[in-house]
């Protein structure tokens, strides 16, 4: 049996690590308001564009000489995949879930042949993906692979290595794999394709947005005129939409990452209110047994004289 002070120093440690989590739940949920806000606010940018690419790729049928980031190189042999994660952990199984789709994704490629290379984004995914396979993972030179505080200059540099990977003819397929936030309690792994542009699996990501975008069928099935060529506007606006889908991308898995710590951190927080709770009354009922022997030995003993 413990003695009180070992109750009392339990008590106290586990006080300690409330006051902890607790702080930490509230820095999560201050996050999470930014993040969260910042994320609204870019998705109906990368929808719209993705849409307007999709009327684009509609317009042109199936015509040669399309770029490589709207058709891909017309193979399917070597695949990029692109797990986004945070870089620290007490976020719940918001990394576990998607380390374990991402390796689901990475193994059933691997057992159908094809070449898979791993760019992790992110630290807890890069040191994952590094012990896992480690002659997969890829990615900039001079890169981290961390998320840090999502900039687009973090987008814009990943985008420049998957186009001179898709310029070098090193990828046929790009996928990004990320924690597409719903709520506080809910984030679920998404797999967004990047290259080529599949029209079928856009307008499913964008169901599972919840866009209220009020577009009608048959405005997909239009005829549309374009200042300039649309050859020349998809040159354009392929690169930047790269790179908005990677930005957006990434400000949602920053969101369901403050989202899930806030959820963990708010759960380690109860969970050390009733540890203390146990311990308290553990503590109280050692007390009482030991003033009661105290007094049985002192009764005892005056009782013998």
């Amino acid at each position: 049996m413990a003695s009180l002070k070992e109750l009392r120093a339990r008590i106290n440690s586990v006080k300690s690590t409330k006051k902890i989590t607790s702080a930490m739940k509230m820095v999560a949920a201050a996050k999470m308001n930014r993040a969260e806000r910042r994320s609204r606010e870019a998705k109906p940018f990368a929808t719209t564009m993705q849409r307007i690419l999709v009327n684009l790729k509609e317009s042109l049928g199936d015509r040669p000489g399309l770029p490589k980031l709207l058709a891909g190189t017309g193979k399917q042999d070597i695949h990029l995949i692109i797990p986004m994660s945070s870089d620290r952990g007490l976020a719940g199984g918001f990394n576990g879930n998607i380390n374990r789709a991402t390796r689901g994704i990475v193994e059933k490629l691997l057992k159908e042949g094809k070449n898979v290379k791993i760019c992790p984004i992110g630290f807890k995914s890069y040191v994952y993906f590094r012990g896992e396979y480690p002659n997969l993972v890829v990615g900039p030179e001079g890169g981290d692979h961390r998320l840090g505080n999502v900039t687009f200059d973090t987008a814009d540099q990943i985008a420049s290595y998957i186009e001179k990977l898709l310029q070098d003819e090193q990828c046929d397929v790009c996928t990004v794999v990320y924690n597409q936030f719903k709520n506080v309690m809910l984030q679920v792994p998404t797999e967004l394709p990047l290259i080529p542009l599949n029209i079928a699996a856009t307008e499913k990501h964008e169901e599972t947005l919840d866009e209220k975008l009020a577009v009608h069928t048959e405005q997909l099935q239009a005829e549309y005129l374009f200042e300039p060529e649309p050859e020349e506007v998809l040159h354009r606006l392929l690169p930047q939409n790269l790179r908005v889908q990677l930005f957006s991308a990434m400000l949602e898995t920053n969101a369901g990452e403050q989202g899930a710590r806030m959820t963990a951190m708010d759960s380690a927080t109860r969970n050390a209110g009733k540890a203390i709770d146990k311990l308290s009354l553990h503590y109280n009922r050692t007390r009482q047994a030991n003033i009661t022997n105290e007094l049985t030995e002192v009764i005892s003993g005056a009782n013998a004289a």
